[in-house]
Parts: structure tokens; C-alpha cells; sequence
């Protein structure tokens, strides 16, 4: 083995730029409602994922009605991490959608907060759950649908806020999962609702 001496290098004179603060999220919501997508969407890592392919066992427990061509399902978590600015960066935590899934919960929602509530207005009723969850533990969250090519209908934020009896506060916001921008808006929007509730 050889050794060697490093040269010395003068001490920085500069200014260190700053680390931004990193701050945990949950990404929420139903069986098959684009969480995986969203935080693959904007992670600027690789995200990691835990999709495991849908089995035959599987298909008698989860309820596949408006999701039937789905292959894989989240078993443990996505993780996927984006910076907001040069102060905040998230790291994304997707939790899965099926019940069988809850006890996973618990340990993701350990120091988050806030959560993304991923909706499907094709089946709505899917999300509820999830904002009672993170009602249940006093945690800010906000509700972003998102829009499917075969939804037979958009609905405005304010339609969904009603269906769901969210609270006023609860921000509510139309996303594309799929595009990196939306999906990036979606994000914003939970940073300032996070923002405004430790403010209160």
C-alpha cells in the first residue's frame, strides 16, 4: 500500500453556501392514485421504490374498479427527495394504498410534517382514509386530484373540498402526477400550508 502527502490547500476565504433544512412529507391516498408517479416525478434522485407485481391473492383483497390494468403495487414506501430553494428540501415518503398496508403508517408519519392526499374523483371515496388519518393526529396536510385522460368528469377544488368535508383551510389543488411542474406546484402549496399552520 502506498502513502502519499495531500498538498495543502489554502483555507476558503468565501462564504460556505447554505444547507437547506431538510423537512420530511407523505404522499397519501388511495389503491392506484399516482403517488409512486408523483414522487417519481419530481425526486431529482432516483426514487426508490418498493413495487412488487399485483398477484392472484392480491386481486381478492384490493379493490382494482377504475385501476384494472394496474401491474404493481407499493409494499413498503416510495422515497424520492426534491429542493423547493436554496432554504427547504423535501424528502417524499409515499405510503401505500391498501389497507392491509396501514401498520406501515405509523412508523412513516414518525417526524413528518405534512402529507400530500393523493385523489382520484373516479373514486373518490378512496382518500378518505387518508384525511382522517392525518386529521386524527393534528397533522397539516392538503388534498391534490389528480386528473385522469378517462375521468368522466373534472371537478373543481371547490366540489372536492364539499365531497370530502375538509375544513375551509384544507387547500385543495388540481395535478397532473405525471408532470414534474404539477407535481412541483402540488409541493409548494403543502410547504405554505405547513408554513401557515405552525405560524397559527
Amino acid at each position: 500500500m502506498g502513502y502519499g502527502r495531500s498538498e495543502e490547500k489554502p483555507h476558503s476565504t468565501g462564504t460556505r453556501q447554505p444547507v437547506p433544512a431538510a423537512v420530511k412529507a407523505l404522499v397519501a391516498g388511495g389503491f392506484g392514485v399516482g403517488k409512486t408517479t408523483l414522487v417519481g416525478a419530481v425526486s431529482e434522485v432516483m426514487p426508490l421504490r418498493t413495487e412488487e407485481y399485483l398477484t392472484d391473492e392480491g386481486l381478492v383483497v384490493d379493490d382494482m374498479s377504475g385501476v384494472e390494468r394496474k401491474g404493481t403495487t407499493t409494499v413498503a414506501m416510495d422515497f424520492g427527495r426534491i429542493t423547493i430553494n436554496d432554504e427547504l428540501m423535501l424528502y417524499l415518503f409515499g405510503v401505500p394504498g391498501q389497507d392491509r398496508f396501514w401498520f406501515v403508517w405509523d412508523e412513516l408519519a414518525l417526524g413528518a410534517l405534512g402529507a400530500v392526499v393523493l385523489a382520484d374523483t373516479r373514486r373518490l371515496a378512496d382518500c378518505f382514509a387518508s384525511v382522517d388519518y392525518f386529521e386524527r393526529r393534528g397533522l397539516p396536510f392538503i388534498v391534490a386530484v389528480n386528473v385522469f385522460d378517462d375521468a368522466p368528469k373534472h371537478y373543481q377544488p371547490a366540489d372536492v373540498q364539499l365531497a370530502l368535508d375538509l375544513d375551509p383551510d384544507v387547500p385543495v389543488v388540481i395535478c397532473d402526477a405525471r408532470d414534474r411542474e404539477s407535481a412541483k406546484t402540488v409541493l409548494v402549496t403543502l410547504v405554505e400550508r405547513v408554513l401557515r399552520t405552525r405560524g397559527d
